[in-house]
């Protein structure tokens, strides 16, 4: 299959799904917002890894033993008589465009409207751009699954980390090469951290975006020098510190708090917060001096 750019599935696996991933994002009408005009996401970031990079296995001690490998999701969802290819995994990054930025921006205690509509429903989008990869592939004749989208996947309270879930979207995007964790626990990437992420496995072999930061905090002003702590100014429920991010305060606060005074007002099911991911160095890129550094 060739794209209007000439790429070719056979040729260039990685451009053709990266393109595909674009073009969803670019004209898919999930992509454009309930009220008003323009859309939730911005030009998206694509990145691959192998399916036995060792970070996978590192994730069933950093977070738990519940956390999936690639391996597992799939033999739970196509059993172990599968087709004998390598796993890969695709990872996006959805940037939030600018009007929604902006509108939060100007937010001290609550979401804005439109961050709390990209939150609702532009991950709904997601979903269905998970789904797109998906049938996208099963076209091309290679199985996949969405691991956020299966049945397989849950969210509870760890004794260990506290709030997690047995696949995380921001550690695979960490392996995919697309970006490091802040003081918030928020992923910043080469267009910041207000954003949304997804991912795909599947037997599809794919090669390994190169991964670029010396350590999974590299990207973070506050573990580069200490000079910033913008996301716990930010931080209306006081969750984050120097201790970094107390996921109790911050899930109480978001899910509680902000959505019982807001869903009803907003429409909503669910509000987020996002404050900390706006109006801060790391909104809209890695910070300059990082970037600077990383130049030299």
């Amino acid at each position: 299959m060739k794209t209007k750019k000439g790429i070719r599935f056979a040729k260039n696996p990685e451009k053709f799904i990266e393109r595909a991933i674009v073009q969803f994002v670019q004209k898919s009408p999930a992509n454009r917002r309930k009220e008003g005009r323009g859309k939730y996401w911005d030009r998206p970031l694509v990145g691959f890894a192998s399916g036995e990079d060792p970070l996978f296995k590192a994730y069933k001690k950093i977070i738990g033993k519940f956390h999936f490998t690639p391996q597992e999701i799939f033999s739970l969802t196509f059993g172990k008589k599968r087709k004998p290819h390598p796993l890969s995994v695709i990872s996006w990054i959805l940037p939030h465009v600018e009007e929604i930025r902006r509108s939060n921006r100007k937010e001290d205690q609550y979401p804005s409207r439109l961050w709390a509509h990209a939150r609702n429903f532009g991950e709904q989008f997601n979903v269905k751009l998970r789904e797109h990869v998906e049938r996208l592939l099963k076209k091309k004749g290679y199985q996949a699954v969405a691991p956020m989208n299966s049945p397989h996947w849950k969210r509870f309270r760890s004794p260990r980390v506290g709030w997690a879930s047995k696949w995380s979207e921001r550690h695979t995007a960490y392996a995919c090469g697309l970006g490091t964790f802040g003081l918030s626990d928020g992923f910043i990437t080469p267009k910041g951290k207000a954003i949304r992420v997804g991912s795909v496995v599947t037997n599809l072999p794919l090669k390994p975006s190169a991964k670029k930061y010396p350590h999974h905090r590299a990207n973070c002003l506050y573990y580069v020098d200490r000079s910033c702590q913008a996301c716990a100014t930010r931080c209306p429920a006081g969750a984050i510190t120097t201790k970094g991010h107390d996921k109790d305060k911050c899930r109480e606060y978001s899910y509680h708090t902000v959505g019982s005074l807001k869903r009803p007002e907003y429409g909503v099911k669910i509000t987020g917060c996002g404050l900390c991911q706006t109006d801060v160095p790391c909104e809209y890129e890695i910070p300059g001096r990082i970037q600077k550094a990383y130049r030299r």
